[in-house]
């Protein structure tokens, strides 16, 4: 039992606080990014893992275990992580360099920037717990990771839906020639796009689910909302499109533009990330230069600092979680 040293008295806690984004009873998939990044390994001598004391909680050390030998811990130290994964890419390796993503989007900047990206050098970074997954406060919460990366020249940004996608990421940015910023779902990941025969293509968004009302647009678990509140609401409140965005930069305009122009439907964008420099924005951005002007909305988290507590209500506080995403569509549809 946790108790108060203060006053004696149990202290209540709850599971709730630790990041897991399944609900009960959802098909998950145990570590998909360890696993994934062994079988590449596997085939490719150069991969190498790399992380700043956090290869439990980023599933590298499902890597660590197959290929010791390939392995790196950098201790608590994000910067000397980049940088050192800067110097292994230089050398003809191709490191996987996993951590937080308030550590690599806040702490790590300026070594993301200077020495792996404005070189174009090939390393891949794989940050655990993005936006609204954890509810531990600010501290850990990274939900202006997206606008931060955004602005590097040259770096590519993926934002995975569920433990399928992540298993055909891995693969595809090893494969892929310069720096790519990850954002990673990590422990037991839910299982969501097998049902959809979906297949991942970097820098393509694809049309999940079809429909006449509504379209989201959306990237990250917010596709699994997405698709959740189209299930919800099939029953006659409206029918709901799904477009899920994967990859954020370089953003695949020309099917967004195409699906958001379609019969005057109501176009939302789904994002775990603040309303700030996310997809939200960079879908409107593409939208207005290529001269279309639908009705848009956002989910989105607000530009705040989060409050701590447990996932769920959380979600349900930021209007992210499936009711409250049927909620404000059906007050937007009114």
């Amino acid at each position: 039992m946790n108790v108060n040293v203060s006053t004696g008295k149990p202290r209540l806690t709850t599971s709730a606080m630790i990041a897991s984004i399944a609900e009960a009873g959802q098909r998950t998939k145990a570590a998909p990014f360890g696993h994934a990044l062994c079988k590449v390994a596997e085939e490719r001598a150069d991969i190498v893992g790399m992380t700043a004391d956090l290869s439990k909680y980023t599933d590298l050390h499902i890597f660590a275990q197959a290929h010791p030998e390939r392995f790196f811990q950098m201790g608590m130290a994000e910067q000397l992580l980049m940088g050192a994964a800067g110097g292994m890419a230089k050398e003809g390796f191709v490191p996987f360099a996993t951590t937080y993503a308030v550590f690599a989007s806040r702490r790590a900047y300026d070594f993301i920037h200077q020495v792996i990206a404005e070189e174009h050098l090939d390393v891949k970074i794989a940050c655990a717990l993005p936006g609204l997954t954890t509810g531990y406060g600010p501290s850990h919460q990274a939900t202006e990771d997206i606008a931060i990366m955004r602005g590097i020249p040259g770096m590519t940004i993926v934002d995975p839906c569920d433990a399928h996608e992540i298993e055909q990421i891995v693969p595809a940015i090893a494969a892929h020639k310069g720096p790519v910023y990850m954002r990673l779902l990590r422990g037991q990941v839910p299982l969501v796009l097998d049902e959809y025969d979906y297949v991942f293509e970097l820098g393509k968004a694809k049309l999940i689910r079809d429909g006449r009302d509504v379209l989201i647009v959306s990237s990250g678990l917010m596709t699994m909302r997405a698709l959740e509140v189209a299930k919800a609401m099939a029953g006659g409140d409206a029918d709901v499109a799904v477009l899920h965005v994967p990859t954020i930069k370089p953003l695949d305009e020309r099917t967004i533009v195409r699906e958001a122009s379609r019969g005057g439907r109501l176009v939302v964008v789904a994002e775990n990330h603040t309303v700030v420099g996310g997809l939200g924005e960079a879908v409107a951005g593409a939208l207005l230069r290529a001269g279309q002007a639908p009705k848009f909305r956002q989910v989105a988290l607000p530009d705040a600092f989060l409050a701590a507590g447990a996932l769920p209500t959380l979600h349900d506080r930021y209007g992210i979680s499936t009711t409250a995403m049927v909620a404000s569509l059906k007050a937007w549809l009114a």
